[in-house]
């Protein structure tokens, strides 16, 4: 695949993470199953902790305000842990909902803060370090070195978006990055938040070159009148021959020709 040139007015870059910057298997082969692992012991061991109680009762809030509203048809816990008499039976109606919220692949913010307090423990103790494809961190600080600005945005919350890059494969790649940014600004599928980040980052729309490995994403992005380069890596979606005909397309991010830059 040959190199392509962004934009010379380039100032800022902004990076998806599962699929662009990390292998989709790390998500979907360690993250998501130490979640399912370890739910109960974690619950069990912090239950009575501050912070514990708090996403449990974000969890809560979002069945009563949004999913039943919404008639979905999950699980309720319906009593706050903190006056159930019988804590055994409100760990497993917290159990069935974050279980049937992944299943469902829910992106809700109450989901992914708890899911980012369950990995920090994680990653903390070194069960897990985060893991980030051979081309992405000297092409980042080639990007850096050469007066761009580089920001992250996924769907993961910020907190486990910096959980993977502090305790990465390659040590604690935070200062990388200039900003990060999920859901909690919008959907990546809606052109408005791609709007709202261009505004938080301060530049044009123009002015930044956004890598995804999903080309709803990408689309909302362009909408937005930012520049898109899609990234295809091994067990990435397949694209269609006319997603491949309409989008530039790298393998690595060593192929991105930064032209006009000091």
């Amino acid at each position: 695949m040959a190199t392509v040139s962004i934009p010379a007015c380039t100032s800022a870059l902004l990076l998806d993470i599962e699929g662009t910057t990390t292998p989709i298997t790390f998500v979907k082969d360690i993250l998501f199953p130490y979640i399912k692992e370890h739910l109960e012991d974690y619950l069990s061991t912090h239950w009575e902790e501050d912070e514990c109680k708090q996403d449990v009762h974000l969890l809560k809030k979002q069945v009563i305000e949004e999913d039943m509203k919404q008639n979905r048809a999950c699980p309720v816990h319906t009593v706050d842990q903190t006056v159930h008499t019988d804590e055994e039976k409100a760990i497993r109606e917290v159990i069935e909902n974050v279980l049937w919220q992944m299943a469902a692949d829910r992106k809700s913010t109450a989901l992914k803060q708890f899911q980012g307090h369950m990995w920090r423990a994680a990653y903390a103790s070194g069960r897990i370090k985060g893991e980030v494809y051979q081309d992405v961190v000297p092409s980042i600080r080639t990007w850096r070195a050469r007066g761009l600005k580089v920001y992250i945005y996924s769907s993961g919350s910020v907190e486990a978006q910096k959980l993977l890059f502090g305790y990465s494969v390659e040590g604690d790649l935070l200062e990388l990055f200039d900003g990060h940014f999920d859901t909690s600004i919008g959907a990546k599928v809606d052109a408005k938040s791609y709007e709202r980040i261009t505004e938080r980052i301060g530049c044009q729309p123009e002015e930044i070159t956004f890598l995804t490995d999903v080309t709803r994403e990408a689309k909302a992005a362009e909408e937005a009148g930012i520049n898109v380069v899609v990234v295809v890596r091994p067990g990435n979606m397949e694209l269609t021959d006319e997603e491949r005909a309409h989008y530039n397309l790298i393998t690595s991010f060593s192929q991105l020709q930064l032209t006009g830059h000091a």
